[in-house]
């Protein structure tokens, strides 16, 4: 599996563009905004669009998923159910960033604990992990050993949990019981900032090292 990390929006959110080797065939996470810059990356790749991916309900990470998914007649997968309440709201979130209006929309699947994603050849196992929303999730490649985990984990961080029905505990949790047991090994691709492994933030991260 390959991928292409594209930061759009003035949040210089990481969207994701990953995709079989074999078949060309990809999966976009978290367009939250810049539709046309992401609609050149996939041509100027040769890819064809097989889902749009959604770790969790806030603007800059979905602001330009129905948009795609309109162009490649595509769906739109996940989160879990739990962040429907912030896709219901997209209009206000919009109207409170001073981003380009989004209109609400429900993902054609909801996602939960364990389900499994695919595009190409590859498939992604989704781990749902609550904290910085309660419907987040993330995607894991066990293959390539790397993970989309959106807003959960930042090197040398994690996600804000003052936003509503965002919970400290719960995100502590999730990064503990869903995210280390997948090995040090993997690399991971955050919602901002630069990429790390595992095992680096289990050794140096203030606020989940194991010997936090």
């Amino acid at each position: 599996m390959k991928y292409q990390i594209i930061p759009v929006t003035p949040f210089q959110q990481n969207c994701t563009l990953l995709w079989c080797e074999e078949t060309k065939h990809a999966a976009i996470v978290d367009p939250g905004g810049e539709s046309a810059l992401l609609i050149h990356a996939i041509t100027t790749l040769g890819l064809t669009l097989e889902k749009v991916l959604l770790t969790h309900g806030h603007l800059d990470h979905v602001g330009a998923a129905k948009a795609i998914a309109d162009h490649y007649d595509v769906p739109i997968i996940g989160p879990h159910k739990d962040d429907a309440f912030l896709l219901e709201s997209l209009s206000e979130q919009s109207a409170r960033f001073g981003l380009e209006h989004c209109e609400p929309f429900t993902p054609d699947r909801w996602l939960e604990e364990g389900n499994n994603v695919t595009f190409g050849h590859e498939t992604l196992l989704v781990r749902h992990t609550p904290g910085h929303t309660p419907g987040h999730v993330i995607f894991f490649s066990d293959a390539a050993r790397l993970a989309s985990v959106g807003d959960v984990l930042f090197a040398g961080g994690i996600g804000r949990t003052d936003f509503p029905r965002g919970n400290y505990a719960d995100i502590i949790r999730s990064i503990r019981e869903k995210l280390w047991p997948l090995g040090n090994d993997v690399q991971f691709i955050s919602g901002h900032g630069a990429m790390s492994t595992f095992g680096a933030e289990r050794i140096s991260n203030p606020f989940v090292a194991d010997k936090a």
